[in-house]
């Protein structure tokens, strides 16, 4: 069954065909919210509030790309989740003002290769208008028409956002580099 007729028959109550496109689409949508930012000990959470919405307002769909639009609402489920996230931090502060010991987190368990962990906490530190773009881009092929779609913003920002990304990126990786051989 083509992606259009699951979309059709999912907006029409149809479970199954529902449930077919969050089976195409889980691994997308939990492979960009990392990529943004989303913890992996929370990306199921975060991909669950993903297809909520989506069933919520699968009966607004009327685009061309159904991808476009799950870009579209993952990127605003990772934006809530960092605004919970920073919530929550806030208040275990005020709760415990004492310095705590750092355990290894469920991400060095994912990141397996050191070029990739310096690589991801590169693009972690990326303020989010360059780090959008640049994961869209790199990680998930989008042309630049569709990152423009998804992100909300013109053709010609795209292309700067990447172009500065991609320099602070460099430079970023270049001072690692450094950091490390010296």
């Amino acid at each position: 069954m083509e992606e259009a007729e699951l979309i059709a028959k999912a907006q029409q109550g149809d479970k199954d065909a529902y449930i077919e496109l969050i089976r195409i689409h889980q691994q997308t949508v939990e492979k960009f919210a990392f990529q943004c930012g989303v913890h992996s000990n929370d990306l199921a959470d975060v991909s669950q509030e993903v297809f909520v919405k989506l069933y919520r307002f699968l009966h607004q769909f009327k685009q061309d790309r159904f991808t476009t639009w799950l870009y579209k609402i993952t990127l605003n489920a990772t934006r809530d989740y960092y605004r919970k996230e920073q919530r929550q931090k806030e208040k275990e502060g005020r709760l415990n003002k004492q310095q705590q010991t750092i355990f290894p987190s469920a991400e060095d368990d994912v990141l397996l290769f050191e070029e990739d962990r310096l690589l991801h906490s590169a693009i972690q530190v990326l303020d989010e208008k360059y780090r959008h773009p640049l994961i869209l881009f790199y990680f998930h092929e989008l042309k630049y028409e569709e990152i423009a779609e998804v992100l909300n913003i013109s053709l010609s920002t795209v292309k700067v956002r990447l172009l500065r990304a991609k320099e602070q990126l460099k430079a970023s990786l270049i001072q690692e580099g450094s950091v490390e051989n010296g």
